[in-house]
């Protein structure tokens, strides 16, 4: 089974060797046809401790770390400005 890839931005740095990553989801609700944003959070192994708030990376899924890491950061991604 492949491994799931999700982007999103770091909303926190405080702990050892850990970020938490805020990943942002559109759909459209069924009944009303509505685009709805609808966000988790992740908290994801940084081993370097390099990346910092308000960056935008991305995040893959592997074996459990801790309790609540289940995902490892893969890359910082540039954004986009348009």
């Amino acid at each position: 089974m492949p491994k799931r890839i999700l982007q999103g931005k770091v909303v926190s740095d405080k702990n050892e060797q850990t970020v938490t990553v805020l990943v942002e989801r559109r759909f459209k609700h069924p009944l009303l046809h509505k685009t709805v944003r609808s966000s988790k959070k992740y908290r994801a192994h940084d081993a370097d401790n390099q990346f910092k708030v308000g960056d935008t990376v991305r995040i893959v899924e592997c074996a459990p770390i801790s309790k609540t890491k289940r995902w490892t950061v893969l890359t910082e991604t540039a954004e986009v400005s348009a």
